[in-house]
């Protein structure tokens, strides 16, 4: 239905249509040609004429470029997707970050302006009728919003009303443009598809039990109700026992509660079904990591970095990396761990500082600095600086000073320096009274660095 409707649109470009797995009730369209429809919308559905509407609409959104300016207005076209919430409640597991339906939601459900619903209402119904479908339909896809928009389903109110809100007002409208098209359409065949739809969409509805119990599972997870969510999860799985998001999410619960050996084979079974989505090699891999399996555990994470590079998955190859004993590998994680789109700000703090842990002692010049000073009586000082995050306890210093023609050298040991905050250390060096001194003639630099408290 979508290639048809995109092979008489104005903008010829690459679409690709999708259904996603995600109960919400919404339909959106990125730039370039990527065009979805959540499952939750074609439950409410009639007939193929309703969806060829639905596409229609957002094919003129894609075609008129108002996904990319809804974009841009809100600048996430400088950031990264955001990650939704985590899935996995306070336990040894807690940086388990799951995307499920949240990925990108902040960025497709914003919200289209009014003069951008009109027009994709009105080149909508335009392609549709190019495409050979009864343009009545149209009509009836904005009265179904209406009618849902009235409900209290959470799921519509935080999904298209936002970002398609519906009125009566549309209705009218959509329908005046109907009646003006019709007389120019008589004698055509024109395609509602009742029966066509109701077929393809079959077992859809026959299975939307088991996606119901699947999303009350979620949210008794998030509620942390635990024995309901596996409880639903199981009602699910015993109608649809071939669907990877109920298996991937049985291994949510399973690992959240520490039984990583079963956890592990719900994640097996979801990767049997599925193997190219990162979530379920990320749960996998904190199986693995919780039995001590840490090459398999490295394995799976760095698949699902490939797939979705993610915080979590940074952080944990580089804490494996420090078992293994490879002090770059794990430095090398853990800056990336702190550049991670999904990482908040104390995740970044945290992976920055365990960064620093392994740097300050490869690279302890960058962290702290030494300025060279000369104070009363020309003795010579430094001015030593911790400009790293985590306090320090002991500094080697060595300076040197171009005495009377000779080069003398002294090493200080500094204790206690906090993190970003400096101290002045008597060096034991003085030029001659009264004599004639340059900077150049004087220099410091840092040699062992110990973190406080390691």
């Amino acid at each position: 239905v979508g290639q048809r409707i995109a092979a008489v649109s104005d903008r010829p470009l690459d679409y690709e249509f999708v259904v996603v797995n995600s109960g919400e009730i919404n339909a959106w369209a990125l730039p370039g040609g990527k065009i979805g429809v959540n499952r939750g919308l074609l439950y409410e559905l009639n007939n193929e004429a309703e969806l060829a509407a639905l596409l229609g609409h957002e094919v003129v959104h894609v075609a008129a470029r108002h996904s990319a300016q809804r974009m841009s207005r809100s600048t996430l076209l400088g950031g990264a997707l955001v990650i939704g919430s985590s899935l996995l409640k306070d336990n040894e597991n807690k940086d388990l970050i799951m995307g499920t339906a949240n990925v990108g939601a902040n960025l497709l459900n914003l919200s289209y302006g009014r003069s951008d619903e009109k027009e994709a209402d009105l080149y909508g119904i335009r392609y549709m009728v190019r495409a050979g479908y009864n343009p009545q339909a149209a009509v009836a896809l904005q009265e179904v919003f209406v009618r849902l928009s009235e409900g209290d389903d959470p799921n519509w109110l935080e999904g298209l009303l936002r970002s398609h809100p519906p009125s009566i007002q549309r209705v009218k409208d959509n329908q005046a443009l109907v009646d003006e098209l019709m007389p120019t359409l008589q004698g055509q065949n024109l395609i509602t598809g009742e029966l066509r739809y109701q077929e393809a969409t079959a077992t859809l509805k026959r299975t939307k039990p088991a996606y119901d119990h699947f999303e009350r599972a979620e949210q008794a997870y998030y509620d942390d109700r635990p024995e309901d969510a596996l409880a639903d999860v199981e009602a699910a799985l015993a109608i649809v026992p071939e669907e990877a998001r109920f298996h991937g999410l049985k291994g949510h619960l399973l690992l959240s509660e520490g039984k990583h050996r079963q956890a592990l084979g719900s994640y097996n079974e979801a990767l049997r079904l599925d193997d190219n989505y990162y979530e379920y090699y990320l749960g996998r891999g904190f199986a693995q990591s919780n039995l001590n399996r840490n090459a398999a555990a490295m394995r799976d994470l760095s698949r699902s970095n490939d797939l979705l590079p993610t915080y979590s998955a940074f952080n944990e190859l580089g804490r494996l990396s420090l078992v293994a004993g490879d002090r770059t590998a794990a430095k090398k994680y853990f800056k990336e761990a702190a550049e991670a789109a999904d990482a908040d700000d104390s995740q970044r703090e945290q992976a920055n500082e365990s960064f620093v842990r392994l740097d300050i002692t490869d690279n302890p010049a960058a962290y702290v600095t030494v300025e060279m000073l000369v104070g009363e009586y020309e003795y010579i000082y430094g001015k030593v600086t911790n400009i790293s995050p985590l306090p320090l306890e002991r500094i080697t210093l060595h300076f040197a000073a171009a005495v009377d023609g000779e080069v003398e050298r002294r090493t200080v040991v500094m204790t206690d320096l906090l993190s970003n905050e400096y101290d002045y250390v008597e060096t034991g060096l003085a030029f001659p009274a009264g004599s004639v001194w340059t900077e150049d003639m004087m220099a410091g630099e840092v040699g062992e660095v110990e973190i406080a408290g390691r």
